[in-house]
This record gives structure tokens, sequence and C-alpha cells, in this order.
């Protein structure tokens, strides 16, 4: 069951209003409008906080999906999902988006973002807003707290678990911001409340914490697929300790790919399977559908409660072609966003490389299109998409035309079979036979025929096997990166470079800049070097 809207906004307020700190930048409304003393006097009250946690992930003000508690932005550029969406997608090649108008989207899409860039704003706020939400409930569940608040031996032991929870949310903020920015503000709980400026840790820091803490709160999560659905497992843990090493020659020069396939192991016999339908892991019942045997951790979304403009509205409405019309094979208005996004010339030329020609991941529509996007404004040329969908997987719409109920996978296992087969090329052991058997199972989940032998197994053929299976779920900068093809000049694509054909861009690009407002809002952090 979807979480209810009304009761996460409340304590979004509410945990936000105690925990605020300087360098995020963010307003949170009246002070005296919540007391997390008075909060915490009911058992329930525990639960509904951790609630309150998992609800910066998806939602984005306390007035609806329209608004934003990071000040002075719009709503869906400040969505915690929809900013990495743009952080990892937009800046590759991936898509581009149409309405460059749109404050800092040109930037980001054209390899030319500066420290100003309102996009970077959002993502960096919204990120450390998650790491402040989840360090006020670990304060207000202290075992000093619980005992002087009577809480019963099996509630203390129930809230163990929330923090484990809590925890993993704080780790994966801090990984995203590892990931993007290089460096950030770092606070946890055992930091004063208030005007605190945080001081600055940059990833060899980031990635030790991240990882300690994964360990540490192993045990006290539950079971893989035992917790309710969108709340962090066992699973969950494993998902972000595998990404963490899969990337950890990128973050601090280390191989650490064994322990990769460590962890995509454990993660393959805790008993999550690939659903049997691919493109049903993206339509609006992937919450009850067979998708839900796949997936790890989602990021929710729903027409009634829990509205956001998140990535998945933002993709479904934006796929719609701006020629075709064809938002209601979708589930949403026919117009949809107007031909918002499309890909360049480079995705489509992976999917029509012969490898894909028979297979469900290949959504690209073509007819009556040029492969080449030849202006960013004209949104007849460029190939689109059909991936994601606001129908059910019997057919029904969902709850609404805009806003869609179709939940995010962040974190599945079509991934991990991918990560284990990288992993294993990269030398860090594991089963060549299972490493080509998980490869070969996502083409016959797919339907493709073209299976592949031992000695067709690749690094090259990983990287573009990685967008087929991933394309749109905020992987591809990331993965480019670890192959060496987001900068420089292996590897372009359309207008990266700001040039129409692609050109090089500088190293100094693989991480993000600090928001110019968080550097002047903390004095201890630190521009990146570049910018």
């Amino acid at each position: 069951m979807k979480l209810n809207n009304i009761k996460l906004l409340a304590l979004l307020l509410t945990l936000f209003v105690s925990s605020c700190t300087k360098e995020l930048d963010v307003t949170p409304g009246d002070p005296n409008a919540f007391l997390s003393e008075d909060f915490y006097s009911s058992p329930a009250s525990y639960r509904q906080g951790l609630a309150g946690v998992y609800s910066n992930l998806t939602l984005t003000g306390v007035s609806g999906p329209g608004s934003s508690n990071i000040a002075g932005i719009d709503a869906g550029t400040s969505q915690y999902g929809r900013g990495l969406w743009n952080l990892q997608v937009l800046a590759a090649d991936e898509a581009k988006w149409s309405w460059e108008n749109d404050p800092g989207v040109a930037e980001i899409q054209r390899s030319t973002w500066v420290a100003n860039n309102v996009l970077l704003r959002g993502m960096y706020g919204r990120g450390m807003a998650q790491v402040a939400f989840a360090n006020e409930f670990l304060r207000q569940t202290t075992d000093e707290l619980l005992s002087k608040r009577g809480v019963s031996t099996e509630l203390k032991a129930e809230i163990a678990t929330y923090r484990a929870e809590a925890r993993f949310l704080r780790a994966l903020a801090y990984y995203h911001m590892m990931d993007l920015f290089g460096k950030c503000a770092f606070v946890t709980d055992e930091n004063p409340v208030g005007a605190y400026q945080a001081p600055q840790a940059e990833r060899p820091q980031l990635f030790e914490y991240i990882e300690s803490e994964l360990l540490d709160i192993e045990d006290d999560l539950k079971a893989p697929r035992q917790n309710e659905y969108a709340r962090a497992d066992q699973g969950a843990a494993w998902m972000l300790l595998a990404k963490l090493y899969l990337n950890a020659q990128v973050f601090v020069n280390e191989n650490r790919y064994s322990d990769c396939i460590a962890y995509c192991d454990k993660i393959i016999s805790a008993g999550y399977q690939l659903a049997p339908n691919y493109l049903n892991l993206f339509k609006a019942d992937n919450n009850n559908n067979d998708a839900t045997i796949e997936i790890i951790f989602p990021v929710l979304s729903d027409g009634v409660v829990t509205q956001n403009y998140g990535p998945t509205t933002l993709m479904i409405n934006s796929q719609v072609g701006s020629k075709e019309s064809n938002g209601a094979s979708f589930g949403v208005n026919a117009g949809g966003w107007g031909g918002a996004l499309r890909v360049p010339k480079q995705f489509s030329e992976i999917f029509l490389n012969g490898n894909y020609d028979r297979d469900d991941r290949n959504t690209l529509i073509t007819t009556d299109r040029t492969i080449e996007i030849t202006s960013i404004a004209d949104r007849g040329t460029g190939y689109i998409i059909g991936k994601w969908s606001n129908l059910t997987s019997s057919g029904a719409r969902g709850s609404a035309l805009e806003i869609v109920d179709t939940d995010f996978p962040m974190f599945r296992l079509g991934d991990v079979y991918l990560m284990y087969v990288e992993a294993h090329l990269r030398g860090g052991g594991g089963a060549r036979g299972k490493a080509l058997e998980y490869f070969n199972a996502l083409r016959t989940r797919a339907k493709n025929p073209n299976l592949i032998s031992d000695a067709e197994l690749t690094l090259d053929l990983i990287i573009d096997e990685r967008l087929v299976e991933l394309h749109w779920e905020s992987h591809r900068r990331q993965d480019l990166i670890r192959f060496d093809m987001f900068t420089g000049n292996k590897y372009n694509w359309s207008w990266k470079g700001n040039a129409a054909n692609g050109i090089a861009i500088p190293d100094y690009r693989k991480v993000y800049p600090l928001p110019s407002e968080s550097l002047a809002a903390n004095p201890n952090l630190v521009q990146n070097p570049g910018y």
C-alpha cells in the first residue's frame, strides 16, 4: 500500500523545523508549528516519523505537488528522484529536453553547467535535506529518550529497525552527494541542531562513512523482501554496497570489484527474480504486479496520494511525441508535455545496431522522424521512446491523467546481473559461467534471440547492454564515467560540449560544482577544481 501523503507532509515539516541547518538553504515554515517532543508522545508516532524521512524521496513541500520547501526552486526541480534523473540522464547520451528556457536545463544537457545552476541547487539541497531528516529522527529515538518516554521493550526492538532504515536513507543521500558532487557538508545526528555550519567531507571520508554505516546496520534491517513495499531491507543495503564497490575505482581509486561480486551474490541468492515481463517494471501497477519480485528499492508516485512531479511523471508525459500525440497509449493526456523529451542519435544507434531488432527493451518510435536532433528546440527531430507507462499491466489507466501511479525502481535485480558481469570482467572474480548466464537471462527475458557466447562477453558489450536494460533509470552518467567515456574524446554524443555533433569536455566535469548558494551559506565548503 502506498503511503498517505497527508501524514507524510505533516511529518516532513515537523522533522525539518527542528533539524534545519543553515547550509541546506531550505525554508522551514513556522518554527512554532510543531514540537518534536510533543509529536513523539504516542507509540504510533515513531512509525509516522520514519515515514516522514522516507517522504523526502518523493514529496517536495507541504502544499501539494506544486510546492517546495527548498526556497526559490520549482517543485519538480527540487524532487529527489527527478533531481537525480536530471543530473544522470540529461547530462549524458540518453535524452534531450526540448524546453531549454526551463532554468538550468540547457547547461546540464549541453555540458556547460556552472555553480549557480538551479538544478544543481535542487539536488544538493534535497540530498542534504534527506540527511537532516534522518538525523532528526535518530536524535529523537535514542535509547535514553525512549526510556525517558516509557517506550516498551517490544516497541524499542521495532524502533531499532526504524533507526537502521533512517541510517540507510542517510547513507543513500551521502552516496548520491559523493557521486554527483564529490564532496558535501557532513553532519550526523551527533552534531548540534540549528544554524550549524557543517565541515566538508570529500570522497574518501564519505566512502568510508557510507560503507561503515551500511555494514553496521545490516543486522538491524529486515531480511530481503520481508519489509513493507518501498521500505529498505537488507537487499537495499547490499545493493548500495555493491554500487559503492563497483564505482570504488572512480570514487577512491581502489579496486573493490571482488566485494561488488560478493554483494551481488548475496542479492541474487536472496529470492529476487527477474520480472517475467520487462515493461511491467515501468507500469502504473509496478507496486503490485509481477515486477515486485525484481524491484529492490523504489521511489513512490501516485496520482492521488504521494503526488509529485518526479521522474516517472516527467518521463511518461515527456516521452509523448509532439507529432504523435500518443499519450493515450501511455495512460496520460494525448498531448502529454508536447514532445519534451527525445533521444540523441547515439542512443538510437545502439538500439539499431542489429543486436536489439527483436527486443522488448527497444521501444524506439521512428516513423516520420529523423534520427538526428538537428535542433533541440525542434521537437519533430530525434526519435522518441515508449518505455514508461501510466497504464497497468492489464491495460487500465492510472488514477490520474498527469501525475502518474508508476513508481521509480531506483534499484532492481536487472542492474545487479549487469554489475556482476562487469565486476567479473574487471577482474573481481566470480564465475564466468554465471556472468554469461546473467547476461543472457536479460536478453531472454526481453525475448531477444541474440544470445551471446563466452567469447563475445566483453566490457564494450556491457556498456551498451547497460544502456539498453537501464535507460532513463538514472545510471548513465555514472556508467560513462566508470568506462572513461563521459569526458574527453573517446565517446561524443549530440550536444555534448554544446556542439551539435558532440565534442570533448574536460575531466573536471566528472563531478558537478557545489551550488553557489551552499558555498555562500557555509564557509567550510570549498569549490571543486575547474569551477
